[in-house]
C-alpha cells in the first residue's frame, strides 16, 4: 500500500508541477529583441528630424551671436 501511495504522489507531483524556466528565458529574450528593434526603428524615424532641429537651433544661435 505504501509503495502505491508513493507512486501516486510521485505521479501527481510530476503531473502538476512544471519547470518553465527555459520558456521564461525565451520569452524575455524575445521581449528584449522586440524592444531593441522598436528602438532602432524609432531612432531611424526621429533621428533625421531631431538632427535637423539641432542644426537649425545651432544656426540661429550662431546668427544671433554674430
Amino acid at each position: 500500500m505504501m509503495t502505491q501511495l508513493h507512486v501516486l504522489v510521485s505521479y501527481l507531483q510530476s503531473r502538476f508541477t512544471s519547470d518553465e524556466k527555459g520558456a521564461a528565458l525565451v520569452e524575455y529574450a524575445l521581449l528584449v529583441a522586440l524592444i531593441a528593434v522598436a528602438s532602432i526603428i524609432i531612432l531611424e524615424i526621429l533621428g533625421v528630424g531631431i538632427s535637423n532641429m539641432f542644426t537649425r537651433v545651432n544656426d540661429q544661435i550662431s546668427t544671433a551671436g554674430a
